[in-house]
């Protein structure tokens, strides 16, 4: 493994309580797959050092997709401007009984590809053919934490199938594939099935990625039935007693959040703000949350609720939302924003220990961010641009785990043009949609 050195950047370090800060004109040396030094410009580089000029772009940690479905670029474009019953019930349920394995695995690399360019490298995926999906992040090179998405109507043989992929694959990839247990959701999945993953789980040593109390008619509708939140099923389960991932926490009540508080050294909550928006969902209640010091981390979702993977967009979204929420523009500041974007996700994924912060002894994945281009003058905040300015494209070089995926916007460990004629060959099949087909039914 070649060792670097990032010479002449700007650094998004952590300050004196560890929240994100610029320091100017920095050297950050990488040996192995570790940060091992940051220090002003200058020194002498040591000679085994492969030195990357970053001519004063801005380095911060690779940025975080803490809740996504990547193989469902797949379908971008084919469940518009429709509400959420409808979205899943004739649209995405069906489509998704088109997927094969092949299709899963060039639609990973798809995925990849728009992440990498968008300074992505960590991303929590919980979807189908998940051994299609690891493969792919093996070849590409990035990081991965995976479940195998399942619903209580696929019983427990699924279920078992999905355990055995987590223990399959957890350490795969040199160490970059984590894995965990990925039952669908409380109103897809009956309690013995959601006792069975966390039985599953606590046999692994493994955490939990699941959907829950997504918006507030999913909440209401538990109240009713049960007499019981969304949240208070998964904690009635045993789901909270394991490291769990909350997608998407749109509907929780300030009762929830209390609950959530007796958890926070292990569950955090994914946000994804642009999939709220296109399904008049609601918002996650970040302030609140971070009060009570529960993780928040920036997420995507899938591309047919969002229609991109840009984790950027997510962070400006994130932060200009809240503050028109509460009707305060002081709410989530530039700092409180990209600690969600940094520490925030790395802790919601449970790897706060090593990912999130340049810093030494943290993984080296790396991003590096063009400040140049107009959008970004003149120059006088960095932190400003990162959060309200900052555009995919400015993202100019990418290493994980000490390796460069990614240099002056040259993809190095994917053939881009074949990926995307293979997706394409696929396309046809993929896009027919038939309702009766429906691999699940949306009735929470």
């Amino acid at each position: 493994m070649t060792n670097t050195l990032f010479r002449n950047c700007h650094a998004l370090v952590p300050g004196e309580r560890g929240e994100p800060t610029l320091a100017r004109n920095q050297d950050i040396v990488v040996r192995g797959n570790r940060i091992t030094a940051i220090r002003p410009t200058g020194q002498a580089p040591e000679p085994d050092l492969d030195i990357i000029e970053a001519h004063q772009q801005l380095a911060m940690p690779g940025l975080i997709n803490t809740h996504s479905h990547v193989p469902m670029v797949l379908f971008r474009g084919l469940a518009e401007d429709v509400p959420i019953e409808r979205w899943f019930n004739e649209f995405i349920w069906p489509l998704e009984s088109n997927l094969s394995e092949e299709a899963v695995y060039w639609g990973m690399q798809l995925g990849l590809i728009e992440m990498i360019e968008g300074g992505v490298t960590t991303v929590a995926d919980h979807y189908f053919f998940m051994d299609q999906a690891a493969r792919a992040v093996q070849d590409v090179g990035t990081r991965a934490h995976l479940g195998w998405a399942v619903f209580g109507s696929r019983g427990h043989k699924a279920l078992e199938e999905s355990a055995d992929f987590a223990q399959r694959w957890n350490g795969g990839a040199d160490g970059r594939i984590t894995t965990c247990m990925a039952p669908h959701a409380p109103y897809t999945c009956d309690d013995d099935f959601l006792r069975a993953s966390v039985e599953h789980a606590k046999r692994l040593g493994l955490g939990i990625h699941i959907h829950a109390a997504e918006d507030m008619n999913q909440t209401r509708a538990s109240l009713e039935r049960r007499n019981m939140t969304p949240i208070q099923v998964l904690d009635e389960t045993g789901v909270l007693s394991v490291p769990t991932i909350i997608a998407h926490g749109c509907g929780l009540m300030p009762e929830d959040i209390e609950r959530l508080s007796r958890y926070r050294d292990h569950v955090g909550i994914a946000h994804a703000p642009k999939t709220y928006l296109k399904l008049a969902m609601g918002l996650t209640p970040i302030p609140a949350l971070r009060r009570a010091g529960i993780p928040v981390g920036l997420a995507t979702d899938g591309a047919v609720s969002n229609n991109t993977l840009d984790i950027l967009e997510s962070l400006r979204l994130m932060a200009m939302l809240q503050k028109h929420d509460a009707r305060n523009p002081e709410v989530l500041p530039i700092p409180e924003a990209l600690d969600i974007a940094t520490r925030g996700s790395a802790a919601v994924l449970g790897m706060g220990d090593r990912l999130g912060q340049l810093a030494p002894g943290f993984l080296a994945d790396i991003i590096l961010v063009d400040t140049s281009g107009a959008h970004w003058q003149p120059p006088h905040n960095l932190a400003a641009g990162l959060v309200y300015s900052a555009r995919a494209s400015d993202v100019r070089t990418v290493m994980v785990d000490g390796r460069v995926i990614m240099r002056d916007r040259r993809l190095l460990t994917l053939d881009k043009a074949r990926v995307l004629a293979e997706v394409a060959r696929h396309m046809e099949h993929l896009a027919r949609r038939v309702p009766e087909a429906r691999i699940q039914v949306y009735k929470p």
